[in-house]
């Protein structure tokens, strides 16, 4: 299963959020694992269409996925997916 790793904020919104084993053949489906274990955390990643809100970026290993509308990018058991949301502020 792939596994996924998020910032240390979102930590204050939902507390037992911890790197996590997940099904998911994209990374759509992986969101919607997310979603299932995590209710409403997937409102921090995609809009109500589903599309990669502006300011958070997915990559899967080391490379930044590309199809931030659908979310269609393939996911391999053994990748590691890493789900950034940046911080803004000054």
């Amino acid at each position: 299963m792939p596994t996924v790793r998020f910032t240390k904020h979102l930590l204050r919104y939902y507390p037992a959020l911890q790197t996590a084993e997940v099904e998911g053949g994209t990374v759509a489906a992986v969101i919607a694992a997310l979603e299932e274990r995590y209710h409403g955390l997937s409102a921090y990643f995609v809009d109500d269409q589903g599309r990669l809100r502006e300011h958070v970026n997915i990559f899967i290993g080391k490379d930044l996925i590309r199809d931030r509308e659908s979310l269609s990018d393939p996911v391999q058991a053994n990748d590691t997916i890493f789900i950034l949301q940046a911080l803004s502020g000054g």
